[in-house]
């Protein structure tokens, strides 16, 4: 039986795994990311394609603004140096002989949310993936909406949130990832001096001053930030992830207590299903859905 391969590139490691069409993975391999990416990626991938000739297509989930229908990678920050410009989809189609599709990653584990997660049967969603930085990724109608001219399309992280605030990695000035991220995060702990990581900021909030100043500026922000993807879109749910939301017991209801008086109509709000699995399991999917 053919088989579908999804392939999740971050800044520190690659995941790799074939993925069933109940959402199992059959084959799942982690390695360290290694530069020049482009030829460790096409040696690591015909490596896995020799011991799994039954593997048809390749779907890739990459952080960076990505063209969709070429596979390019229009710009990807320092977290991958050297990546952006890369055909990707071009050259490991004539490396591998497989079809491949290349998207940006919030968009993969959008996509996952969507088919097996905590988004499944929904067809108008938003998913926020709250990590080192801000990702999300849209499905109107069952469809992502993604590409753009210039690959921005869904760039939630780099909407702006407080005008002239703090510099972001995209170079202007308050935009939503520097204040709803875990680097966000570390930076505001850092500020306040205080002796804590992120993980421990909303426990230490029921009795740090200073810790419940920076949990109450996050939580408004975040509602701050759904209610304008509300009005932008009329999603039916709106689904939380990253390695933030693993502490969302502690702080998502003074979220969504402040997200009542801003939002236009009530929204369901989720937790992801999917934590390190989504972005994998959603790039699978990229050649699934599409083939």
């Amino acid at each position: 039986m053919a088989k579908e391969l999804g392939v999740d590139i971050g800044g520190t490691k690659i995941r790799i795994a074939i993925v069933e069409q109940d959402g199992r993975l059959s084959f799942d391999k982690k390695i360290p990311t290694e530069l020049p990416l482009y030829p460790y990626l096409e040696q690591q991938l015909l490596g896995v394609l020799a011991d799994h000739p039954e593997i048809e297509a390749i779907g890739i989930g990459t952080h960076g603004f990505i063209d969709p229908v070429k596979g390019y990678v229009i710009y990807a920050t320092e977290t991958l140096p050297g990546w952006t410009g890369t055909p990707v989809k071009r050259l490991l189609e004539k490396a591998t002989g497989r079809r491949v599709e290349v998207d940006n990653d919030a968009n993969c584990a959008a996509l996952a949310e969507a088919k097996f997660g905590a988004a499944k049967g929904y067809s108008r969603i938003v998913c926020l993936t709250l990590g080192t930085g801000l990702g999300g990724g849209i499905l109107w109608d069952g469809k992502l909406l993604n590409g753009g001219p210039h690959g921005g399309a869904a760039e939630i992280g780099h909407m702006i949130l407080h005008p002239g605030g703090v510099r972001c990695t995209c170079g202007r000035r308050g935009c939503f990832e520097q204040y709803l991220s875990g680097t966000a995060l570390k930076r505001k702990i850092w500020e306040a001096e205080l002796k804590i990581s992120p993980q421990q900021l909303f426990e230490s909030a029921q009795s740090d001053k200073q810790a419940a100043r920076i949990s109450d500026e996050f939580t408004t922000d975040l509602a701050v930030a759904i209610s304008t993807l509300q009005a932008a879109f009329d999603m039916e749910v709106l689904v939380i992830g990253g390695g933030v939301s693993d502490s969302a017991p502690l702080w998502i209801d003074q979220m969504t207590e402040k997200l009542k008086g801003l939002q236009l109509h009530p929204l369901d709000i989720r937790i992801a299903h999917f934590g390190n699995e989504a972005g994998v399991l959603g790039a699978a999917l990229l050649v699934q859905d599409n083939g």
